[in-house]
């Protein structure tokens, strides 16, 4: 409690500081933003957005460590209760008070967004019982003890239970029900264009300098940093790789940079016994999906060369990885290492799996979500191909992708995962756990794949109140998803920002683009 206090004494120093006198930052951001409901799609530019409009129970520094949001202090109160003490005086920019009813009715909402790609049920579905102490208390119990309540709640945003009461997702995306207590109102949405948002004066939080903030969605590469080399814009996200070296030598421009939490994989399907796009050499499918086989799954791994992706895809942004999480987070493990390249290794699995000639197969990836997605997917796919996997890309914009992957329409598909709480259970929940929609787990988990001795230790580790055990066990369910090749880990991403002359901007690990963390410099 006291580490909480001192977070939250610092906050409050540093919202003491004079506000600068600018009026507008437009921003320029690298991949697309498909709805303004908070509750619709866990993806990061959503989330990155919905978190200037809205605000969360518990929020998170720039290295994913807790902080205070709308709840000032939390505690657990017994074995399997939580209680959170809500701030008072918080108004919602319609004006009405932020209670202990909103928290309510958010959690209630959340399993009840239709046609969610990927809900946010992962981090609710734990919770059996929401009880309002009184209106600036919430009590949240669960049917066994639960550590990572407050962890869970920084994901998820509260909205308010007047404005979104029997919204959907179109209120949201056209203002009506896009009501939060966040620094920044509502203005417009222009999907596929622009987020336009206005300062909240009445922050209970650090005012924002900027009175206006112009979110521009320019998912071509080139064209986010012809705006920023034209002045058009301030600053940019996803700074293109194969630009960083022009960017670091302009004195007009600066550049920030920090090792993501996200990791970028292949998701396979290895549930059906026959897949959509698993051919042999000739085109027609095969009777017997070869995903399905660990041998096969580890052919792939060890047919890809991450250095040469990092290096010369990546042109260095990027750490090779083994695991879900970087070195430094929680659930890190030290002994995972990276898969070493091996071309013939692959080869001689693949003939010991029964496909000593290979097979063919398609490789889906998204082209504007992701640094260098579909350059990414096409250098895997030449890797495949040479130990006899003809692999062929297919590369299509985000919303079509994410939308096809939620049905189970692809056999292997190039993915990122940003872990929400910062640690490893948010990517072993969502990705590996297996598919159960009353458990809220296998949210994202696009290749069904399930593991009954790894659910049992994540289950264990869910529940392990002590850190150093839980982080025990998380390691451990990691280490037996990574044997079993449940997706196959590829590379950290390194997340890039470059500003203008005048602008500042701390690094963030979970890759958010905060308007109100750009200073005036």
């Amino acid at each position: 409690m006291k580490r909480l206090l001192a977070a939250f004494s610092s906050a409050l120093l540093i919202g003491m500081a004079p506000a600068a006198v600018a009026a507008e930052l437009t921003i320029a951001l690298g991949a697309d933003v498909t709805s303004i409901d908070p509750h619709f799609h866990n993806l990061t530019p959503n989330n990155n957005i919905a978190d200037h409009i809205f605000d969360k129970l518990v929020s998170k520094d720039a290295q994913s460590r807790l902080q205070p949001g709308l709840a000032e202090s939390w505690r657990a109160i017994d074995e399997n209760t939580w209680e959170f003490k809500l701030r008072r005086g918080v108004r919602f920019h319609d004006g009405s008070e932020f209670t202990a009813a909103d928290v309510v009715f958010t959690l209630d909402r959340i399993p009840n967004v239709p046609n969610s790609p990927s809900p946010f049920t992962t981090y609710s579905k734990q919770i059996t019982e929401k009880i309002v102490v009184d209106p600036y208390t919430v009590r949240l119990k669960t049917a066994t003890p639960y550590p990572l309540m407050p962890t869970d709640m920084s994901t998820i945003t509260i909205v308010s239970s007047q404005a979104a009461k029997g919204a959907t997702t179109a209120d949201f995306n056209s203002g009506k029900a896009a009501v939060g207590t966040g620094p920044f109102r509502f203005v417009r949405y222009a999907a596929g264009d622009r987020i336009e948002l206005a300062r909240n004066d009445h922050y209970w939080g650090p005012k924002p300098a900027w009175e206006r903030v112009s979110f521009r969605l320019i998912t071509s590469d080139p064209t986010r940093v012809a705006a920023l080399l034209a002045g058009s814009v301030r600053a940019i996200e996803n700074v293109p790789t194969a630009d960083l070296a022009k960017i670091a030598k302009s004195p007009e421009l600066s550049l920030y940079r920090v090792v993501s939490n996200r990791v970028m994989y292949l998701h396979l399907d290895s549930n059906r016994d026959r897949s959509p796009f698993v051919t042999d050499k000739a085109g027609k499918p095969l009777e017997k999906n070869p995903l399905r086989d660990v041998r096969v799954r580890r052919a792939i791994s060890k047919a890809i060369n991450r250095q040469a992706l990092v290096e010369r895809v990546m042109e260095g942004a990027a750490v090779p990885t083994g695991q879900l999480m970087p070195e430094g987070l929680f659930g890190y493990h030290p002994a995972l290492k990276p898969e070493a390249f091996d071309p013939e290794g692959a080869r001689k699995l693949l003939a010991e799996a029964g496909y000593p000639d290979g097979f063919g197969l398609t490789l889906h990836a998204p082209n504007n979500r992701y640094v260098n997605d579909e350059q990414i997917a096409q250098a895997i796919a030449q890797m495949l191909s040479r130990v006899g996997i003809a692999t062929r890309v297919d590369a299509m914009p985000a919303s079509v992708f994410f939308s096809r992957g939620s049905k189970l329409e692809f056999s292997f598909l190039l993915v990122g995962w940003g872990s929400e709480t910062g640690e490893a259970s948010s990517p072993l929940k969502a990705l590996l756990a297996t598919f159960n929609r009353d458990k809220g787990m296998g949210a994202a988990n696009r290749g069904r794949y399930s593991n009954p001795k790894m659910d049992a230790v994540l289950e264990q580790a869910l529940a392990m109140v002590d850190d150093a055990k839980r982080e025990r066990l998380l390691q451990q369910a990691t280490e037996i998803a990574m044997a079993d090749l449940g997706i196959i880990t590829l590379y950290h991403q390194v997340n890039l920002w470059a500003t203008r002359k005048g602008v500042a901007y701390t690094a963030r690990n979970d890759e958010r683009t905060f308007a109100h963390e750009f200073r005036p410099q």
